[in-house]
């Protein structure tokens, strides 16, 4: 497991690396990003979703996530009261969504393999409607503009989103025990391989280790909410859940991961200024760092 996680450490290492010395810039991020989400991710999810059997309790997970969402937000609300209104709808994109395709995946394939990236594909389905949903209305609404979207507009941003079309797609034909054409799926298994390097090459060429003393005391109170309540949360389930180890674990993880990359994408949708923009990238990664570490403590100590 060591030696997994030292060839992870060592992608994401070479990705800041080529960032570094101008190989790769952190716009070619963008297109990296585009290939991960609308085409290896998607094809990593139908060939996970084709080799398994969902069980009915795995169900549980996006509805979990979803009512989580929705208690972030309302204790958000509370806890980032007395913030400026720019810099508060930041810190509720934050606290809402997790970035579980291209952060998770790499690292739960190397603990626990494909039957890991089943159950944290559950949990990313209902992270995907927290994220265009919850995360998406909050940041809307305390842009400079305000709020000016509809029920419709949430829907498209749903239906839009490949990866979480892929999931329904791939859980119905799960449930139905309906499989794809074996050359569909070899074909999809080769573009899958490329998932797990990608990911981890972003990830590095994102990495920024700069950020303004301004944003500190901000920063120390938003690390404290989102993983104090997500800890408390994760281990309550642990403990109470009558169901698999594996399940119990996904919830605890999942709500100890990196804030949602889609956050930054909002935030200059909005139309955010230049320091909450920074901000949100400062933040990503800085959760990023601490998700790595959380992930190798209990991958070796304690799961």
């Amino acid at each position: 497991m060591n030696q997994e996680f030292l060839y992870i450490i060592i992608i994401i290492a070479l990705g800041y690396l080529l960032k570094r010395i101008n190989i790769l810039q952190e716009k070619d991020g963008e297109v990296i990003s585009k290939i991960i989400f609308k085409i290896t991710l998607p094809a990593l999810v139908l060939v996970t979703f084709d080799s398994v059997k969902i069980e009915t309790s795995l169900m549980l997970l996006p509805v979990i996530v979803l009512v989580y969402g929705i208690i972030t937000a309302l204790l958000g609300l509370f806890v980032f009261k007395n913030e400026e209104r720019e810099l508060k709808g930041s810190l509720m994109m934050l606290s809402s969504g997790f970035n579980v395709g291209l952060f998770a995946f790499p690292l739960v394939y190397a603990i626990w393999g494909m039957d890991g990236l089943t159950y944290f594909s559950m949990f990313d389905v209902g992270a995907s409607f927290v994220v265009f949903g919850i995360a998406y209305i909050l940041g809307s609404y305390f842009s400079e503009e305000g709020l000016r979207l509809n029920p419709l507009e949430i829907l498209k941003k749903l239906g839009k989103s490949i990866p979480l079309m892929t999931y329904i797609i791939a859980s119905v034909l799960n449930f139905s025990h309906i499989q794809l054409p074996d050359m569909f799926i070899n074909v999809a298994s080769k573009i899958s391989g490329a998932n797990i390097p990608l990911s981890l090459l972003l990830l590095g060429l994102f990495l920024n280790f700069k950020f303004d003393k301004q944003f500190i005391k901000p920063m120390v109170k938003f690390l404290a909410f989102r993983y104090g309540l997500g800890l408390t949360v994760g281990l309550f389930l642990y403990f109470i859940l009558p169901y698999d180890i594996m399940l119990r674990s996904t919830i605890l993880i999942g709500l100890l991961l990196p804030v949602a990359a889609s956050a930054l994408t909002f935030a200059v949708e909005f139309k955010y200024s230049t320091d909450s923009t920074r901000f949100i990238a400062t933040m990503s990664n800085i959760t990023i760092i601490i998700s790595i570490v959380i992930l190798y403590i209990f991958s070796n100590f304690i799961l």
